[in-house]
Order: C-alpha cells, then structure tokens, then sequence
C-alpha cells in the first residue's frame, strides 16, 4: 500500500526556493515563505532562496547555477506559469531538462482540481530533471504551492513514501530503491 512507513529512516533532502517575479520581494513572497517553511516543517534543508524577475535568462542562470552545485538535490519554483505575457518560466527551465516528468502535471492538476475547480486549466505546472537535478515548477499563488506541497511533494520527497520516493533517485540515496 502506497504512503509514508514510519519505521523508515528520514533522509533530509536539499532544497532550494526559487520565486519568479516582477513584483515580490522577500517581505511580499507568500508562496516562496510557504514553501520555505513546508519544506524545514518536513526536516528537509533549504539550500538556497532567491527572487527573480520574469525573465528567461534571468530563471535560467539561477536554475542552472542551482542545478550545477552538488548541495542542491532538488528546485522548486514558483510562479511564472501561467498565460500572462511575461510568464515563461517553462520557457526558461524546459530548455535545460535531460528528462521531463510528465506525470508531476497530471497530478498536480488533478490535486488542484480539488481545491480550485476547473481554474487548474490556467496552470502550466511542470517538473522535470536537470542533469541529477529534480525541478518542479509550481504557480505562483499561495493556494497553488500548498497545494503542490501538501498533495504531491510533501510525500513524493520523502525518502519513507512506499514504494518508493523520488528521494531515491538522488544520487546521494540511490540505495533507497534498490
């Protein structure tokens, strides 16, 4: 049966925050805060935080500099997923994926549509890999990200989560899912 065994050693992984942005700053960022502090509440590790703007390079250089050091196991951004003009987070970031996690929309989609009806339609949330790098890319709305933690990545990234975690696919905790 699918879910987390508490008889399980938690393995922390390290996560960096990004928030894509015209308009935020760190004292206006909710959903880049919320993801902050779901992530430290579950015992993972925040590696980094950073706001950018609403820029394809400017995305790009952080994913890719976050994605090239060996202390970030996993990117999670948010916003820049919409339709507006200036959204093109997955622009930016696809570009760079060895691999896509098609199945990351479609549940993150179908979770949304709990909570938010038939707007998840308004979303292109996206995941994917970046070399040995994990990526998801959420919207940019408070709701959005905690829907995105609390009913995907909060268990997903959980190294306990049976079968078996994408915690495992970390090439630090490979041994996991062997």
């Amino acid at each position: 049966m699918a879910g987390i065994d508490e008889g399980l050693t938690f393995y922390p992984l390290r996560i960096a925050v990004l928030t894509v942005s015209d308009t935020r700053t760190e004292e206006t960022d909710k959903s880049g805060a919320l993801l902050v502090e779901r992530l430290s509440a579950a015992g993972h590790e925040l590696a980094g935080k950073a706001i950018v703007s609403d820029e394809v390079e400017s995305i790009r250089d952080q994913v890719r500099s976050w994605a090239d050091d060996p202390q970030v196991d996993v990117i999670i951004s948010t916003g820049g997923t919409g339709f507006s003009p200036r959204d093109v987070t997955p622009e930016a970031v696809k570009p760079l994926f060895r691999r896509e996690m098609d199945g990351f929309s479609t549940v993150f989609h179908h979770a949304s549509l709990g909570t938010v009806g038939l707007s998840t339609l308004q979303s292109r949330a996206f995941a994917g890999q970046i070399d040995d790098t994990f990526i998801f890319c959420l919207p940019g709305s408070t709701g959005a990200c905690r829907d995105g933690w609390d009913l995907v990545l909060g268990q997903e990234l959980d190294s306990r989560y049976r079968p078996c975690s994408l915690a495992g696919q970390v090439p630090r905790l490979r041994h996991l899912c062997a």
